[in-house]
């Protein structure tokens, strides 16, 4: 039996590669996965060779210390990779497959996969809808920043790409497709964005670089980036956004009307989740921000999309009500001026074949975006400390050296 490795949430701030155990077709005990889904049989599913697997925002959370995640979880969300094992019940996926795993583990059968919902799987975590693999709360499946990695419900949630070449040139850009892509596609899409229409993005980490191209690839006429880090911001002009710097500017609507003659924007999109901080000089985290800003800034009977991270359990929430996600929003706002808010994971599988063809046909430049940078399964200890520290860099992990340099 061949060997694994994989990446470590080891407590606040640390993480390591470590040996772990080798996938089968059975959720096994481990760290974080739910007593009940514990022996959980999997014949509906495949395991791959990881091909690449990405270090996300979210993960980020867990290592800083911002979610109950247990010590010893394997992290990692973001997955494409090499099918060299089917399970008795997988039909339609073969043995050499190369495929995007979407971050929502999504069962096919229940109420809200057939609604498309497959975000809120009802049969996949038995604490509450909607699973994750390596994800605090979200059901024990084990991460994929790893050599090897289980996948369930194979024929219904995997996304197979056409060619196996064209595919491994296009990599870098595939590997965005299982969820960063599609997250900041939907920040986008539920906003309203639309042929003409102004938008604002609060953030221009990852998701928020990936929501800015897919707000131009839905016909914005201005995206307007708002960050706190200059190099971030300077990587959102590189592909056409105007940027704010919100360290050195607090009125973002003095800013915006500067930019578009008024202080309002059509739809905007928060990329920035519970980890907000106040604008200006001295910032400090204040959770709230983000959200009222974008209700401030956003014209009456506009859209809000929020795909960044919200979470019911922080230990190092600023205040008490701030631990378990209640936050001081100006809900009176965002009612007097009719907002449409729309929150929560993002359902990957709506999204994944189209943007997959956008970027087969050369249409999204999604990796040239939010500057991906290639690392080693090994190097990803490194990787966490240079995002954490603000770097403008996607980092995608190749365990196995694949990637054609």
């Amino acid at each position: 039996m061949a060997g694994n490795r994989g990446v470590a949430y080891m407590g606040k701030g640390q993480v390591e590669v470590q040996t772990i155990d080798y996938p089968d077709l059975v959720l096994r005990d481990g760290p974080g996965v739910n007593p009940l889904n514990v022996g959980r049989k999997c014949e509906h599913g495949v395991i791959l060779k990881v091909i690449t697997t990405n270090i996300c925002g979210s993960d980020q959370h867990m290592v800083r210390g911002r979610t109950t995640a247990p010590e010893g979880l394997i992290l990692g969300h973001e997955i494409t990779g090499e099918i060299i094992e089917c399970g008795r019940d997988v039909e339609f996926m073969k043995v050499g497959d190369i495929v995007s795993v979407p971050f929502n583990i999504a069962c096919g059968r229940c109420r809200n996969c057939k609604e498309r919902d497959t975000h809120i799987c009802l049969n996949v975590n038995p604490e509450r809808p909607g699973s994750a693999y390596g994800y605090v709360d979200m059901g024990g499946w084990v991460g994929g920043q790893s050599e090897y990695v289980m996948i369930p419900y194979a024929d219904f949630q995997l996304l197979k790409f056409p060619d196996k070449d064209q595919a491994m040139d296009k990599i870098r850009d595939l590997t965005m497709l299982s969820d960063i892509f599609p997250t900041g596609f939907h920040g986008a899409y539920s906003a309203g964005v639309g042929p003409g229409k102004s938008v604002y993005v609060a953030g221009a980490g990852p998701v928020g670089l990936a929501a800015a191209h897919s707000a131009q690839l839905l016909g914005a006429s201005v995206v307007i980036v708002g960050d706190l880090i200059q190099e971030r911001l300077d990587q959102a002009k590189s592909f056409g956004c105007e940027t704010i710097n919100l360290r050195e500017h607090d009125d973002i609507g003095e800013q915006i009307e500067q930019i578009l003659g008024v202080p309002e924007v059509d739809c905007a999109v928060d990329a920035v989740g519970f980890e907000a901080s106040a604008h200006g000089a001295n910032t400090q985290e204040a959770p709230a921000t983000v959200l009222n800003s974008i209700m401030q800034l956003t014209r009456a009977g506009g859209k809000l999309g929020i795909p960044g991270l919200y979470v019911t359990g922080d230990p190092g929430g600023v205040d008490e009500d701030a631990k378990e996600g209640t936050l001081k929003i100006r809900l009176g706002l965002g009612w007097a001026k009719a907002h449409t808010f729309v929150t929560g994971q993002t359902p990957v599988m709506m999204y994944h074949r189209e943007l997959m063809n956008a970027i087969l046909s050369g249409r999204a430049k999604i990796a040239d975006a939010v500057n991906a940078q290639v690392i080693s399964l090994d190097q990803a200890p490194q990787g966490y400390k240079e995002f954490d520290g603000g770097a403008s860099k996607k980092f995608v992990i190749d365990p196995h050296g694949m990637l054609r340099k």
